[in-house]
């Protein structure tokens, strides 16, 4: 067979030399492609077509695994699924295929059990070194780091613990500096005559009586901390000479306290010291409810035994633990942290006072809580409920009590508000009409006969009950809470605070204490004092 093409290229002939088709003559359509167009062309593909080339030949290798030749892989899927994604853009790596695959592997060992053979390394070097040596699979290396991950976290909530019991002994030990302080003043008080001179001096007693003046109440065996009270006070009034301070302590601190104040009067202030002992109302005939709690040996058991006895650590979370810890306070036993309830029995010719804990900063002048309209109600505070944050000013009676007790349950209501402790103005008059103290002893009874079921916090949960509907509110910024367990308090509404309270374990004077926040106690410490530099309460 012979092709024949005209000059023209618009016929072709065709011939065959065996006679079947002798001549067949086929013309051509015109075309009218030009030149330049056909140039273009060629030149396009000369570029194209290379690279074609090298992706097809890429493709090629990749797909060997799953393409088992060059046909299929042009006439099947395979260079549809490939090459379609590399066009636009998307690459299926083989580190991406790596990370998607571990994926799968990460979840299947998820919920099994972990090999009880597989020994778990302690470290990351020596998990790579195992892995090098061992050549483990995918699946055994998703295991070690599943194994080695929950070992951590259990190692990590232990840890947690500890630190929460070490800083509850922290928190109810007295520190070196402050016990060294205290026998200091005592041997002082018995070796200098200054040191026992009469507070207030005769001329000044009939003052502790006297309405005219503004009477403050502190209860407290820490001598530290009570002349920071003291000069705070004092130093933020604008006539302090109209202040009247009684300090009230145990027996075994009135030495060193009374000869504190003795030796750093608080002029032109007045300050009183007196011992539990002093009292001749505070008898166990009339608080027996007291001794109770002293002396019963449950009781005493829970404050000061094994505070990990009966507690399953992996049913419960650092911060019910920590709240526990707070719960079991020595100090909730002690006859000082209760004595506030008798204050109208303690001073029967006074009609109004402000009960200062010991853990309060006062930063401004508190002379206007004398002029506050009561409304007829006994215990001016501030509602702890109002505020946004979760841990300070947002509590309950729920937060308090167990409501799953039927006496709770039924006399109680989980959403009322809750009012702090440690700043507060008493009507005393109002209250000798009540019958408060006598609801507290009762409640406080049905406590210790329910083995501490209704309740664990110490004496607030009885004063909630006991002032129940005898509370008038005041301004929040009279008192700000939570610096002794709330490190993120905001500095600024520290600053404009009347009264700044270090309520919970990190009290400023101990190591524990918030450092950003300290130097609002700090100022008010008197370093230059021989007793205090001798007994390095700094270092403390």
């Amino acid at each position: 067979m012979q092709l024949h093409f005209s000059p023209s290229m618009r016929s072709i002939t065709i011939s065959s030399k065996n006679g079947f088709i002798d001549l067949m003559k086929i013309k051509v359509a015109a075309c009218h492609i030009s030149y330049r167009t056909l140039f273009h062309t060629i030149l396009i593909l000369a570029f194209l077509l290379p690279f074609v080339f090298i992706l097809t030949a890429l493709v090629t290798l990749e797909g060997v695994n799953k393409c088992s030749s060059f046909a299929e892989l042009l006439w099947s899927d395979c260079l549809g699924r490939r090459l379609g994604p590399k066009l636009l853009g998307r690459v299926d790596d083989p580190a991406q295929r790596l990370v998607r695959d571990f994926y799968n592997i990460l979840n299947e060992v998820k919920t099994r059990e972990i090999p009880s053979a597989l020994e778990l390394p302690d470290s990351f070097d020596q998990l790579v070194s195992d892995m090098k040596s061992n050549q483990y699979d995918a699946k055994t290396f998703a295991f070690m780091l599943r194994g080695m991950m929950q070992k951590f976290e259990r190692e990590i909530r232990e840890s947690k613990f500890s630190e929460l019991m070490n800083k509850h002994f922290a928190a109810s030990s007295v520190p070196k500096g402050i016990h060294c302080l205290s026998l200091r003043l005592t041997d002082e008080y018995s070796s200098n005559a200054h040191a026992r001179k009469q507070l207030p001096p005769p001329e000044l007693l009939p003052t502790l009586s006297d309405n005219s003046y503004h009477h403050f109440i502190v209860s407290t065996d820490n001598i530290l901390a009570a002349s920071v009270v003291v000069t705070s006070t004092v130093q933020s009034s604008q006539k302090p000479e109209n202040i009247v301070f009684h300090v009230i302590t145990d027996k075994k601190t009135y030495a060193g306290m009374h000869s504190w104040f003795a030796l750093n009067p608080a002029t032109p202030a007045i300050v009183e010291v007196r011992g539990i002992h002093q009292f001749d109302w505070l008898t166990r005939e009339n608080v027996p409810v007291l001794e109770a709690v002293e002396n019963q040996n449950g009781i005493r058991n829970y404050y000061h035994g094994n505070h990990f006895a009966g507690t399953n650590l992996s049913d419960t979370n650092p911060y019910k633990f920590a709240s526990k810890l707070q719960a079991r306070s020595p100090k909730y036993i002690s006859l000082l942290n209760h004595l506030r309830i008798y204050i109208p029995e303690l001073f029967p010719n006074l009609d109004k006072v402000v009960f200062l804990d010991d853990d309060v900063v006062v930063q401004r002048d508190l002379s206007p809580l004398w002029e506050i309209d009561m409304n007829g109600k006994v215990n001016g505070a501030v509602e702890t409920c109002r505020g946004n944050d979760q841990w300070v000013m947002s509590k309950h009676f729920r937060n308090y009590f167990n409501f799953s007790h039927p006496l709770i349950a039924e006399h109680l209501d989980p959403d009322e508000c809750a009012w702090a402790y440690g700043m507060n103005l008493f009507d005393l008059r109002t209250w000798r009409t009540t019958n408060i103290r006598e609801t507290y002893h009762t409640w406080l009874k049905e406590n210790l006969r329910s083995n501490l079921t209704m309740w664990k916090l110490g004496t607030l949960p009885p004063a909630l009950i006991a002032f129940k509907g005898h509370v008038h509110p005041i301004d929040p910024s009279w008192h700000m809470l939570g610096l002794g367990y709330q490190n993120k308090t905001d500095i600024e509404s520290v600053r404009k605070a009347a009264v700044i309270h270090f309520n919970g374990q990190s009290k400023p004077w101990l190591q524990i204490g918030f450092d950003h926040l300290r130097p609002f106690w700090n100022k008010y410490v008197n370093y230059t004092n021989d007793f205090v530099r001798n007994c390095h309460i700094l270092d403390s």
